[in-house]
C-alpha cells in the first residue's frame, strides 16, 4: 500500500525541494507591485504637502500682495509702483549695497570654521583647544551677542583702552557709517561659525583617509594637501556651508542690527531684512515689505545657484590627472595621487617607479 506523497500534505500547489533548490519563488499579483511602485509618493506627500502649504503658498501670496497699494489703496493693484519705490528709496539702496559686502565677505565666513575644522581634523597643536570653545558662540542669544559687543567696542570701552594703551588714538567701532557694517557683520561671523565648523567636521568623517596617507607618502605639504585632497573632497559640503551661510547673513542678522546699531549710524548697517520690519512693524505698509521680501528672495536665489554653479566648475577643475596619470579628485574610490606642484625631481622619480 502506497502512503500519500509530500509528507502529509495534500493538493497540488506544495513546493517541492527541487523547486525551493531551484530558486523558484512565489509570483506576486499585479496589485502588490501597485502599491510598491506608489510607496514613495505616499511616503513623500506629508512633506510635500508641509512645504506647498507653509512656504510655496504664502511665498505666492506674498509676491501677489506686492503688487498692491498701502493705506487708500489697500487691495488695489498698482502694478509695480512699489518696486519703484523700493529703488527710489536712499536707505533700501543702502540695503542693498550691503548685500553686496555681505557677499564679498562670505568666502572669509566659510573659510574660517573650514581652516578650524581642518586644524582639527588633522590635530595640529592646539586642536584640542578648538575643539572644546569653537561651539561656545553658537549657543548665545544674538541679543547676548549684541549686548557684549556694544560694551567691548564703546567709544569708552575696553578695546579703545587696550588701543590707547600703545598709543592708538580711539576708535568709533559702531558710530563710524564707513565701517559699522563690516563689525557687525564680522560679530555675526563670530557668533555663527560654530554651526558651520559642525558640518565640516561632519564631512571629514566621511573623508577617506586613504587618501591623506598617500598625500604625505607623497611628501605633501599641509597647504598641498589641503588644497588637492581635503577641498575636493568636500566640495559637497563646502556648496552647503556656502549657501547656508549666504542665508543666515541675509536673513539672522536682525537681532544684532536692532541691538547694535538699530541700522544706523545714518541708516549705514540697513539689510533688506531690517528694512521689512521697519516698513511691516512701523510704517504699516505690509505691500511695500512684500515688494522688499520679494527682492530679497530673488537674491538669495541667484546668488545662492551662481554659488552652486561656480564651486561645481571649482571641482570639475580640481580634478586633474597629476603626473603618473593617477587622480586627485572628490570620488574617495579613485586612487590618489598629491602633491601636483611638487618639484620636477619628484615628478621624474614618481615616473621612473611607475614604469619599473
Amino acid at each position: 500500500m502506497v502512503g500519500p506523497s509530500g509528507s502529509g500534505r495534500t493538493g497540488g500547489g506544495a513546493v517541492t525541494p527541487a523547486a525551493r533548490r531551484g530558486g523558484v519563488r512565489p509570483q506576486r499579483g499585479r496589485g502588490s507591485r501597485g502599491s510598491e511602485r506608489f510607496a514613495p509618493y505616499v511616503l513623500v506627500a506629508p512633506a510635500v504637502l508641509i512645504i506647498v502649504l507653509m512656504r510655496l503658498y504664502p511665498l505666492i501670496l506674498g509676491v501677489n500682495f506686492s503688487f498692491t497699494g498701502d493705506g487708500a489703496q489697500n487691495g488695489t493693484a498698482v502694478g509695480f509702483g512699489n518696486y519703484r519705490e523700493l529703488f527710489d528709496d536712499p536707505l533700501f539702496r543702502t540695503a542693498l549695497s550691503n548685500v553686496g559686502l555681505l557677499v564679498l565677505l562670505l568666502p572669509v565666513a566659510v573659510a574660517i570654521p573650514g581652516l578650524l575644522a581642518t586644524f582639527i581634523y588633522l590635530k595640529v597643536p592646539g586642536h584640542r583647544f578648538y575643539r572644546s570653545v569653537y561651539f561656545f558662540p553658537a549657543v548665545l542669544s544674538p541679543v547676548i551677542v549684541g549686548a557684549i559687543f556694544n560694551l567691548l567696542l564703546a567709544f569708552d570701552g575696553p578695546l579703545n583702552a587696550t588701543l590707547g594703551s600703545f598709543g592708538v588714538s580711539p576708535v568709533d567701532w559702531l558710530g563710524d557709517p564707513d565701517l559699522a557694517m563690516v563689525i557687525v557683520a564680522g560679530v555675526h561671523i563670530w557668533a555663527t561659525f560654530g554651526m558651520s565648523l559642525v558640518v565640516f567636521l561632519a564631512g571629514f568623517a566621511t573623508l577617506d583617509a586613504a587618501l591623506l596617507d598617500a598625500a604625505r607618502m607623497d611628501g605633501a605639504s599641509l597647504r598641498q594637501v589641503i588644497r588637492h585632497v581635503i577641498i575636493p573632497s568636500l566640495s559637497r559640503t563646502i556648496q552647503f556651508v556656502f549657501v547656508t551661510t549666504m542665508i543666515g547673513m541675509l536673513t539672522s542678522m536682525f537681532g544684532l542690527l536692532y541691538v547694535m546699531t538699530t541700522g544706523g549710524p545714518e541708516g549705514s548697517t540697513y539689510l533688506p531684512e531690517y528694512y521689512i520690519w521697519i516698513q511691516q512693524g512701523q510704517m504699516n505698509r505690509p505691500a511695500l515689505a512684500s515688494a522688499a521680501s520679494t527682492i530679497l528672495f530673488v537674491i538669495m536665489l541667484v546668488v545662492g545657484l551662481l554659488q552652486v554653479k561656480l564651486l561645481d566648475a571649482r571641482g570639475r577643475r580640481t580634478d586633474v590627472p597629476g603626473p603618473s596619470g593617477m587622480v586627485v579628485g572628490r570620488h574617495p574610490h579613485v586612487t590618489a595621487r598629491a602633491g601636483d606642484d611638487l618639484p620636477a625631481a619628484v615628478h621624474r622619480q614618481r615616473r621612473d617607479e611607475d614604469a619599473a
